[in-house]
């Protein structure tokens, strides 16, 4: 801020000039002391100069309507939802969210620094304010082929960058634990900055847990249990309680919540699909769930907004409050959360869910053509077992991590795998696309669901190499072959036949239209997986499918290295 605009705040606030705007007549959420003050907010030059009573040369009456601070999001991936970082704005706004923490490591396993920087360059044309987190694990384990390596010596020098807000989430946390060269390098890199660094620990308890938040981890969106949840506020974590499109955390973790914690909780979105987006809105939704459950308006505003503020060092919001940015939404109640106006620094931006800003495009060609397979046939496909019995990776509902199951299979005289006609268990493949290896890894899956045809996709966390799932190795090969075409995206097939598809243009993760476009290819996606495909309507087709090449998630993933047993963070055979 210049010394003029200081001056002109500070003559606003106590009333010797006139501010740019007055909102007039609102009840202000007080989330200091957790009640209403009814009177004027006064911006000048985007920021709030005072809640009381102003004049201004341009003024609203909101007849006594609720203004909050504007939703913080405390950890999300833009690329989940498919969409640009503009049109993320376009969609994410409407619903009062003007801060997000974006940590953009699925485009930079894709293509390094190159989609970081995209990343920050597309930023800038949306006004939500879009605070990036500078991806710590690329790849994510040393257990799978990623387009991009990012080490230390190249966090140095983006860390020091002002458009980096601190480091992402620690995915490595066995190598923080184990106190590895290379992890203490990148978590120095961050403390050297004074950066935030974000956690990723599901699951960790005891010494384990003590030595991943002694290293500098300040917060974890990984828990699932109000006993994982306990114990990381207990040792001073904040915790991010998500609700996304495949994780709903949030539903069990809101039990957790107390009147001496509610601080220290944030809430978060993850991975959410536009889908969701339309249908449940954004932070407002979460916000629901905490009241519905029992959670006092205020303390579930509180992890919205200011405890979100405060966890990140973001001191110019989180509040309507003297010299705070002016990023407010205005709401009918604290029961229902239905956003009715946005303010971003003072400029009215949504009105009834409408985005009111042009939606300008930064060009995407350093980050098209990401798709390079070398050699794929559906010979790769085939997979050879010396055993009956073997171990399957076990879909469970509402979320990403699997269960070790084991089964009994066919085979025939050459030791082949037999697709069942009953069993719900298939194939499911692994093909690397960023370095020409060549590399494909067959494994098994169960409670997918699906009866016939193939899904085959270019998102799979985090290397986002090419996962496909099928009921025969014809429409398997038919998928990804399709999909290789269309330089990444989603492709479902039935008898060597596309019957849903999605190209995604930006690193074969991304689309390059809007919102409403790819909403309505995700409802023809998922109607054709449930309806054609036959897969099971209790999880998402997609985003279930995209997780299960994540090998820090438990319990049994698959990479286009092998099978990989997370418990143990080892490879494993198929054979039980």
């Amino acid at each position: 801020m210049e010394k003029k605009q200081l001056k002109k705040l500070i003559d606003v606030a106590a009333g010797r000039c006139k501010a740019d705007l007055v909102l007039k007549n609102c009840r202000i959420a007080d989330v200091y002391n957790a009640e209403f003050i009814t009177g004027d907010i006064a911006i000048s030059d985007g920021f709030i100069a005072g809640i009381g009573k102003y004049d201004g040369g341009k003024e609203q009456n909101l007849q006594g309507a609720v203004v909050v601070p504007g939703f913080i999001d405390s950890h999300i991936h833009i690329e989940s939802a498919c969409v640009s970082p503009e049109e993320i704005g376009a969609l994410l706004v409407p619903h009062g969210t003007t801060t997000i923490i974006a940590d953009p490591h699925e485009i930079v396993n894709v293509c390094g620094l190159t989609g970081m920087n995209y990343m920050i360059k597309a930023a800038k044309n949306t006004v939500l304010n879009i605070e990036y987190m500078l991806p710590s694990c690329v790849p994510a384990t040393p257990f799978e082929h990623a387009g991009a390596d990012i080490t230390a010596a190249v966090m140095q020098r983006a860390m020091a960058d002002n458009d980096i807000l601190g480091m992402g989430e620690f995915m490595n946390f066995p190598g923080v634990i184990s106190a590895d060269d290379e992890v203490l390098n990148k978590l120095l890199t961050a403390k050297k900055n004074k950066k935030i660094i974000d956690g990723h620990g599901p699951g960790l308890t005891g010494n384990a847990l003590n030595a991943y938040i002694a290293a500098g981890i300040a917060d974890d969106h990984e828990c699932s249990t109000l006993e994982e949840m306990h114990d990381k506020l207990a040792r001073g974590m904040y915790v991010i309680l998500r609700n996304g499109s495949a994780c709903h955390d949030l539903l069990t973790l809101v039990r957790g919540i107390t009147t001496a914690n509610e601080r220290r909780c944030l809430l978060c979105s993850d991975d959410r699909q536009p889908k969701t987006i339309f249908a449940k809105g954004h932070l407002e939704d979460h916000l629901r769930i905490c009241v519905a459950n029992g959670i006092a308006p205020f303390a579930a505003l509180r992890m919205a907004t200011l405890n979100a503020a405060e966890c990140f060092g973001l001191n110019d919001r989180g509040a309507v409050a003297p010299g705070r940015r002016a990023d407010l939404a205005v709401l009918n109640n604290l029961d229902e959360f239905v956003v009715e106006n946005v303010y971003i620094k003072g400029q009215l931006v949504s009105t009834d869910g409408k985005y009111l800003p042009e939606v300008k495009k930064y060009p995407i060609d350093s980050v098209t053509g990401s798709c390079h397979v070398k050699d794929f046939s559906v010979k790769k496909l085939a997979l050879r077992l010396k055993s009956k019995l073997v171990k399957t990776i076990d879909i469970l509902p509402d979320g990403v991590v699997t269960e070790k199951g084991t089964a009994s299979v066919d085979l025939d005289e050459n030791g082949l795998f037999v697709y069942p006609s009953k069993a719900d268990i298939v194939k499911i493949a692994v093909v690397e696309r960023h370095k020409n290896t060549g590399n494909v890894a067959v494994a098994l899956l169960r409670n997918y669901g699906i009866k016939r045809g193939a899904v085959a996709v270019s998102i799979a966390h985090d290397s986002h190499n090419i996962i496909v799932v099928g009921t025969n190795d014809g429409d398997m090969e038919y998928a990804v072959n399709e999909l290789i075409k269309q330089q990444g995206g989603i492709v479902l097939t039935c008898e060597h036949n596309i019957i849903a598809n999605m190209p995604m243009p930006i690193a074969g993760i991304m689309s390059d239209k809007n919102g409403e476009w790819v909403n309505k290819r995700l409802i023809a996606i998922h109607t054709a997986a449930y309806e054609k495909l036959g897969i099971n309507r209790y999880i998402d087709p997609i985003m279930t499918l995209c997780f299960m090449a994540l090998p820090v998630i438990p319990k049994l993933k698959i990479t286009d290295m092998g099978l990989f047993d997370v418990d143990k963070f080892a490879f494993t055979s198929v054979e039980a």
